[in-house]
């Protein structure tokens, strides 16, 4: 039975149960540590003695003085010789309460066009683990040291080797730099520009990498996108002299960055000694064609290129990579060591393994299949259901844009939507001016199943007419 007792009033409550597994001193020192936390014990509060406490509990005083003296150690209590022992100044501070977080938006029950995430269900659960198992069964016992902060040497070739063969870049393992994702890969490279205006693509990237910029110093200014890709001309006007594009496949109008104006992009860093920041997204999945190579390939003193396998395997796995400049590789490097010493090695050597096995090319293709054949099924539900409406981007990715009518409520037809369990997102939000954005949806099918996206459009048929 619970053993309850008072001490100099009701501020005190200590509760012992002698048939819980918790040891009967770890029970009394929570308890008092819960009313100093809570505030029941104020600063300054006089405890009993040890004998004291000890015979109302039926504890033995040596347990009662151990427990006292684990709390003065801890900074809970203090104690002088000849006087009580007392909670202690600033120990009895009551946490001011946490506001509690708004309810989420009511998640779709039919079909989800969120955007960006790729199939959970398709991640190959079984080679990444043959992948981990390979890698701890061959990694060297240094490999296991917290060593280069750029990364481990072994991934860091085995990526030149691939990058050059699948994007066409020019890199050696000493450009690259090993890191945790595209958000930490900004993290590092923007810092390293030093300042100035940063442009990016209107419509383009999200409120995070705006922030990310600001954070480092940069002033974002938008730039056009057209069926052409970024404006360079409107890009030269900016005065920017570093810019960040998506030009594999555009985020998020799905456009091609043009040949031609991959060249004036080329021109324009060299003759305003830019730095053209390349996020090669969407590059692994193409399903038309093979897709454009890298930017870096045709200038590699010019281009910063950014990658991650984020959507190629899992956005868990919290690993990508940056292929720098000579002139930028020693603060990116710096600035990685000072953020985490390197990122985790046995998912580096665990990532090798994959990339050298042929496994990593294996899930591609099989992932490739059945992404095109959702988006042939999204089109297909299109043209069936809203036929007037036109369908834009590349045959790529896990996105297509959906064109509206003039005037059509973008928000509106969202919020109808989700009534009806249909998750549906609008271009509005990508843009910087989103007054200004023609009325478009943004519909994504990577994490939504074939089943789902066909009865999602038959589910808003009637909005989208």
């Amino acid at each position: 039975m619970p053993v309850e007792w008072a001490g100099l009033g009701p501020e005190l409550l200590v509760t012992i149960d002698r048939d819980a597994g918790t040891g009967l001193r770890t029970q009394l020192e929570e308890a008092l540590r819960t009313a100093i936390r809570t505030g029941r014990l104020a600063a300054q509060d006089k405890l009993p003695s040890s004998r004291e406490l000890a015979q109302a509990l039926g504890l033995s005083r040596g347990l009662v003085q151990d427990c006292y003296a684990q709390l003065q150690a801890e900074g809970y209590l203090t104690s002088r010789p000849g006087s009580a022992t007392r909670v202690a100044p600033g120990a009895a501070t009551v946490a001011a309460p946490i506001a509690p977080r708004p309810d989420p938006a009511a998640a779709p029950t039919v079909a989800d066009f969120r955007t960006g995430v790729p199939d959970l269900g398709l991640i190959p659960r079984e080679d990444w683990a043959w992948a981990v198992r390979e890698a701890c069964r061959t990694m060297p016992d240094a490999a296991f040291d917290y060593g280069d902060p750029s990364g481990q040497r072994r991934l860091r070739e085995v990526l030149a080797a691939y990058l050059a063969r699948v994007r066409a870049t020019a890199a050696t393992a000493e450009h690259i730099v090993v890191c945790g994702g595209m958000a930490q890969a900004l993290a590092l490279v923007l810092p390293a520009l030093d300042g100035g205006r940063l442009a990016v693509e209107d419509p383009g990237p999200g409120t995070s990498t705006v922030e990310q910029a600001e954070a480092a110093g940069m002033r974002v200014v938008p730039v056009p996108v057209d069926d052409g890709g970024l404006d360079v001309a409107a890009l030269t006007a900016s005065g920017a002299r570093a810019v960040l594009v998506t030009p594999a496949h555009q985020w998020p109008t799905g456009v091609v960055l043009s040949g031609p104006r991959r060249q004036e992009l080329i021109a324009w860093a060299r003759g305003a000694d830019g730095i053209i920041v390349e996020d090669d997204y969407d590059a692994e999945f193409r399903y038309d064609r093979d897709p454009v190579g890298s930017l870096q390939g045709l200038a590699p003193d010019r281009v910063v290129s950014l990658g991650t396998v984020s959507k190629s395997l899992a956005p868990a796995l919290r690993l990508g990579w940056i292929v720098a400049p000579d002139r930028l590789l020693p603060p990116i490097v710096h600035a990685k060591r000072l953020a985490d010493r390197g990122s985790p090695g046995v998912d580096q050597f665990a990532l090798a393994a994959l990339l050298e096995s042929g496994r990593y090319d294996r899930h591609l293709r099989r992932v490739r299949a059945e992404y095109a054949a959702r988006r042939e099924v999204l089109t297909a539900a299109l043209a069936a259901h809203a036929p007037h409406l036109p369908v834009t981007g590349l045959a790529a990715g896990f996105h297509a844009v959906l064109g509206l009518p003039d005037g059509t409520d973008e928000a509106a037809l969202i919020t109808r939507a989700l009534d009806r369990g249909v998750g549906l997102y609008g271009m509005a939000e990508h843009h910087r001016d989103p007054a200004s954005a023609r009325p478009r949806l943004v519909l994504g099918f990577g994490n939504t199943s074939q089943r789902e996206i066909a009865a999602g459009i038959a589910a808003v048929a009637d909005l989208l007419r």
